[in-house]
C-alpha cells in the first residue's frame, strides 16, 4: 500500500534527515583527526649528523622532514656543559628560529661502575647536562645502564643503577627534564633486566628509551618484552633504518600507536651512506608510509 505524505510532512522529514547527514559528515570529518597518530620523527646524531655543526644540522633536519633532534654530546655540534650563559642563549635561539625541536641530549653517562667515585662523578656530570638541556630548550637527558660486573652481585648493580636514576629523576624534575635510560649494554639491554632496574627507579620522571636491539626478540619474544616495560616509556624511542627486515618495525609502530604514544621516534641509523640527506628523506617517506598503513 502506498503511503501518501503531505508536502509539509515531507519537508520536515527531509530537514531532519539533512541534519542527521550533516552531523554524521561532521563526525566522520573529525574522526580521522582524533585517530591520527601523534608520533613525531626525528634524528639522533649518531652517525648521520655527527659531523655537522649546529646550523648545518638544523638546516638538514628541516630540509628532510626531521621534526626534532637528540644531540649526541661528543659530536661536531659542540653543545656541551662547558658553554657560557651567552652561548647557551645563542643555542636556544637557533632552535627557536628553526622548525626543528631540540628533543634533548644523548650522553654516555652510566651508573654501573664498581668504583663508587666513578658512579658519583657520572651522576654529577649528568646533572650538568640536565642544567644545560634546561638552558637551551631541551626536554630530557639520555643515560645508559651499560653492563654487569662478575665480581658484583647482579642485584647490587641493578639496584645501584636504579637508585642513581631516582636521584637524577628528582633532580631533573626541578628543571623540567626527563631522565631516559637507553636500553643498552651487553647484559643490561635484556628487557627483563631493564624491568628490574626500573622497579628500583620508581620515580615517575625516570623513564626508558626503547632502542630496537636484536635482544628485544629474546626469551618470550618481542610482544612480551615490549609489554614488560611499555608503562615506563619516556619521550624517546630509538630506531635503526625503518626499512630493515631484521627487526619488527611495523609491529613496534603499531604498538606505539595503540598505546597512544605521543613521543619521538628518533633515527639512530647504523649505516654510513655517502648522501645522508637523500637517506634522511627516504626514511621520512618510509615512516610516513608505515604510519598511514596502521
Amino acid at each position: 500500500m502506498m503511503v501518501v505524505i503531505d508536502r509539509k510532512t515531507f519537508l520536515q522529514e527531509l530537514s531532519l534527515l539533512t541534519g542527521v547527514s550533516l552531523l554524521s559528515a561532521s563526525a566522520l570529518a573529525h574522526e580521522p583527526a582524533l585517530k591520527k597518530p601523534t608520533i613525531k620523527l626525528g634524528l639522533v646524531t649518531y652517525l648521520w649528523g655527527k659531523d655537522w655543526d649546529l646550523p648545518t644540522l638544523l638546516k638538514n633536519c628541516a630540509d628532510t622532514g626531521m621534526q626534532g633532534v637528540e644531540l649526541r654530546v661528543d659530536h661536531a655540534h659542540t653543545v656541551t656543559p662547558e658553554l657560557t650563559a651567552a652561548q647557551r642563549l645563542a643555542v636556544k635561539q637557533r632552535f627557536a628560529d628553526s622548525p626543528v625541536q631540540l628533543v634533548g641530549f644523548g650522553t654516555n653517562q652510566q651508573f654501573d661502575f664498581v668504583d663508587h667515585d666513578r658512579v658519583r662523578a657520572s651522576i654529577e656530570r649528568t646533572k650538568e647536562f640536565i642544567r644545560l638541556s634546561a638552558d637551551v630548550g631541551g626536554s630530557g637527558v639520555k643515560v645508559k645502564p651499560n653492563g654487569l660486573h662478575k665480581e658484583v652481585p647482579v642485584e647490587k648493580t641493578l639496584s645501584q643503577i636504579g637508585e642513581a636514576l631516582n636521584e637524577l629523576a628528582r633532580y631533573g624534575a626541578d628543571f623540567g627534564q626527563q631522565i631516559r635510560l637507553e636500553v643498552h649494554g651487553e647484559e643490561t639491554q635484556e628487557l627483563p633486566m631493564i624491568r628490574r632496574i626500573m622497579d628500583v627507579a620508581s620515580h615517575p620522571n625516570a623513564t626508558i628509551c626503547w632502542n630496537c636491539n636484536p635482544q628485544d626478540l629474546n626469551g618470550k619474544g618481542f610482544t612480551y618484552n615490549f609489554d614488560l616495560v611499555k608503562d615506563r616509556f619516556g619521550a624517546t624511542c630509538h630506531v635503526r633504518e625503518l626499512d630493515r627486515t631484521d627487526y619488527p618495525y611495523t609491529e613496534l609502530l603499531t604498538n606505539l600507536v595503540t598505546m597512544k604514544y605521543n613521543g619521538w621516534v628518533l633515527l639512530e641509523c647504523h649505516t654510513n651512506p655517502t648522501d645522508k640527506i637523500a637517506s634522511m628523506k627516504a626514511q621520512r617517506a618510509v615512516f610516513d608510509r608505515m604510519i598511514r598503513k596502521i
